[in-house]
């Protein structure tokens, strides 16, 4: 991939600095202009701090209280242990321990065995409740599948209406191209903890003993400390399985957990960046990037993969075109995503559904991407972002579809917010007018144009709006004032409900489901055409404009207003 550089003052849209409220500057995060011989250059650019290396304090219990109904689960487990007069070592392996320690529920219980497999436990589990006159629930055998990061079988069944999981210890080794272990046996427990990504994430609870087991001697000062480290050597971990990157990545900003020194320079090493790129599926990359915009620092972990110079690794391009993308564009990306989600936060939570949230920080991180294309192997431009969304996270055709829509609804919302977020009536410019709205009333004119949009854009006008107004009327500018940028946030988010209001007193609220009054039929009788073609296609988009022009109308009028009209052109012609 040939990649070349715009500088800063070509790019119109170009954001220039972050400007924070209270939750922007807790990411961890500065962002200050670059100094360089040409300030002129240097005020277009962004430099990013190092991600805060004080670790937080953390608040961890000595030791795992359990529910009454957790207590009822184990019960039953080594109930059967009894029963069958087993040595079997029960181990709640993993996150529960972890969220329990930190005094969080977690409904995800994963046992792991030390001397058989799952779904032999589970058998033993089920011939146990038929002794007692009880029926097993919801049995379940997963078989492994390497290609999809399950290296293991896992027997799953439900107990007092919870899943639980049974996997085996095991120890694994690893080939030098693969993160599919090449030989995997049963191991101890210690082993297990060892090859397990984090230490945070590598205590066991052993319900035999009613006691947790932190076999690598970090776990628990880790969480207490609040470090993301890795058991073993973090390059050998990383190379042995690229995607505890990602993971140790998602982890450190979920918790606000700080990423080990050694950690970092391992995971920005040229043989791990290699390694997470040639061994690492593109569903599972997609897959830990989108729990990291769905959680609840998504800003901190897309700093976290720059600050590790993955970011082109993770948001891969192809390689094969030449591109044009604006200087420091991934600093770009993820200004203008950090600026979304501060202003989603003075917005308020209730503006956006969860998923409008999650594309919008999408649409925010790729905005910078967005008029830049390629052609396919047929000729065709497509839309960078749709390859982003396809090829290097192989997210949904949906996602994909939505963010190119909200990037081109963008660039039309600007040319009407000026309209929209004013009270005072204002008439277009016949730049802003397409064939469509020749013939309606100028005061008529924004309403339609507007409800246009909307029934391209429908539920996602919001989103479309946010990231408009990130653009509007200026990118966000440099200041060092913090007041000074909180106000322009503020700004921005008066323009936001401003527009949002009048969209609303507009009646166009849920307008993309409104039908039209007049059917393709219709159009062709009074055409009187015998069939369909580009003028019924061209009349339904002038009727439509009608429609919106005059909310109240019917279809009688509509047709009427047709007539009339189409009898117009006839005699002018």
């Amino acid at each position: 991939m040939r990649v070349s550089l715009l500088n800063g003052n070509s790019s119109s849209f170009f954001l220039r600095s972050i400007f924070g409220s209270g939750n922007s500057l807790a990411l961890g995060s500065v962002w200050r202009p670059l100094k360089a011989r040409n300030p002129a250059k240097a005020a277009g650019f962004l430099r990013c701090k190092s991600m805060s290396t004080d670790s937080p304090v953390v608040q961890v219990k000595e030791k795992i209280d359990l529910t009454e109904k957790e207590k009822m689960i184990f019960d039953r487990l080594l109930a059967t242990i009894r029963h069958f007069d087993l040595s079997t070592q029960l181990r709640v392996a993993g996150g529960w321990v972890r969220d329990k320690l930190l005094g969080k529920e977690c409904y995800d219980i994963d046992i792991a065995l030390d001397d058989m497999l799952g779904s032999t436990f589970v058998d033993k589990v089920t011939q146990y409740l038929a002794s007692t006159g009880e029926e097993a629930q919801g049995l379940a055998v997963i078989p492994s599948n390497p290609d999809q990061s399950k290296h293991l079988e896992t027997a799953r069944m439900r107990i007092y209406d919870t899943w639980i999981d049974f996997v085996n210890l095991r120890s694994e080794k690893y080939s030098e191209n693969s993160r599919i272990p090449t030989q995997m046996d049963f191991g101890t427990a210690e082993e297990d903890a060892y090859r397990r990504d984090l230490t945070i994430n590598s205590m066991f609870y052993n319900i035999n003993t009613s006691s947790v087991e932190d076999l690598t001697g970090r776990g628990f000062e880790d969480l207490r400390s609040g470090k993301i480290v890795t058991p073993l050597a973090p390059k050998e971990t990383f190379l042995d399985d690229p995607l505890r990157v990602l993971r140790a990545v998602r982890f450190g900003a979920r918790f606000g957990f700080t990423l080990d020194e050694e950690l970092k320079r391992a995971a920005a090493s040229n043989d791990v960046k290699d390694a997470l790129a040639a061994k690492i599926s593109r569903e599972r990359i997609g897959t830990e990037v989108d729990l990291m915009i769905s959680g609840n620092e998504p800003v901190k972990a897309i700093a976290y993969i720059h600050e590790l110079q993955l970011f082109w690794v993770v948001f891969s391009l192809p390689r094969e075109h030449e591109l044009t993308l604006p200087e420091e564009c991934d600093r770009l990306c993820l200004a203008y995503m950090d600026a979304a989600w501060s202003l989603l936060q003075l917005i308020g939570s209730l503006s956006l559904a969860d998923e409008q949230r999650r594309l919008s920080l999408y649409a925010a991180l790729f905005f910078p991407f967005r008029t830049i294309t390629y052609k396919d192997s047929k000729g065709k431009k497509i839309p960078i972002v749709n390859y982003v969304f396809r090829n290097s996270l192989k997210r949904k055709a949906s996602d994909a579809e939505t963010v190119v829509g909200v990037h081109s609804a963008v660039a039309r919302l600007l040319s009407l917010i000026p309209f929209l977020e004013s009270n005072v009536d204002r008439e277009l410019n016949e730049d802003d007018m397409g064939s469509e709205l020749v013939d309606i009333p100028a005061s008529s004119k924004l309403r339609v144009l507007t409800g246009f949009l909307l029934r391209e854009v429908k539920d996602f006008w919001r989103v479309a709006l946010l990231i408009a107004v990130l653009a509007y009327p200026f990118p966000i500018g440099c200041s060092e004032d913090a007041m000074f940028k909180h106000y322009e946030l503020d700004k921005r988010k008066e323009v936001f409900k401003a527009v949002e209001n009048a969209i609303l007193k507009l009646g166009l609220e849920k307008i993309w489901e409104v039908k039209p009054l007049v059917t393709g039929k219709d159009i062709m009788n009074v055409l009187q055409l015998k069939s369909g073609g580009p003028l019924v296609k061209e009349w339904q988009q002038k009727l439509l404009a009608w429609q919106l022009a005059n909310p109240a109308g019917t279809a009688d009028e509509c047709l009427e207003w047709m007539r009339q009209t189409h009898l117009k052109r006839i005699k002018m012609e």
